[in-house]
């Protein structure tokens, strides 16, 4: 395949393509997916430096061009990183906003089976492109661990899609076990399947695990675990 890095020769013709790639995957999705994939395509076309491969603009500014509050901006890019389509290259702190990179391997082979929709002269130029094979990512664990599901939008949902994106080892150990027992303001419960799971989690992940939560959700201030 052409490298997807949009640079050089022919790269304003590659960011068409992976632009029309974004917008056909898009069109065959439901309503949120589609919102989704535009707010995306938007932040790109708007912010996005292809050759620095930097995406790097503050929540206020993002929720200003979405139309949105920045709440939802912490959701929606939270779950653009567990799809993998979007990557931390420097955590934001004080003063500084997060630097993001876009992932277009990953792009490229999620956005594949709707090639074909646009054009067979357009499947065939994508199909030509030589990309690394993104279908199957390294763990540091033995086989294949599934991503959770996120459609239920919540800030644990979300919270372990991006725990599975950081560290699929540490996920199936000792995160994908533990489920949302409810929230009350700014506390949210976590239920584990054993006594001793949510003490190991309470020593040794409850503080990155409220981390991860709180950038899905700047408003979670506690997480407790139960069994």
């Amino acid at each position: 395949m052409l490298s997807t890095k949009p640079v050089g020769r022919g790269a304003q013709a590659r960011k068409y393509d992976l632009l029309t790639a974004l917008g056909a995957y898009a069109l065959s999705q439901g309503k949120h997916d589609q919102r989704r994939v535009l707010r995306l395509m938007t932040l790109i076309t708007a912010r996005y430096n292809w050759a620095r491969d930097e995406l790097s603009v503050g929540g206020r500014e993002i929720a200003r061009m979405w139309c949105v509050d920045e709440r939802t901006v912490k959701r929606e890019m939270a779950h653009l990183r567990t799809r993998g389509w979007l990557v931390v290259h420097l955590q934001g702190a004080r003063g500084r906003v997060t630097r993001y990179g876009v992932d277009w391997d990953r792009i490229v082979a999620d956005t594949q089976p709707q090639w074909d929709a646009v054009g067979p002269d357009f499947a065939l130029r994508m199909g030509a492109q030589d990309a690394v094979d993104t279908t199957v990512v390294p763990m540091p664990v033995k086989g294949t661990v599934v991503a959770p599901d996120v459609s239920d939008g919540t800030e644990w949902a979300l919270a372990k899609g991006l725990m599975h994106t950081q560290d699929a080892g540490l996920y199936a150990s000792w995160i994908s076990g533990l489920d949302r027992a409810g929230r009350v303001g700014g506390v949210l419960t976590i239920k584990a399947p054993s006594r001793f799971h949510a003490a190991y989690v309470q020593s040794h992940l409850e503080a990155r695990l409220l981390r991860v939560c709180q950038d899905v959700d700047g408003d979670v201030s506690e997480i407790r675990i139960v069994t």
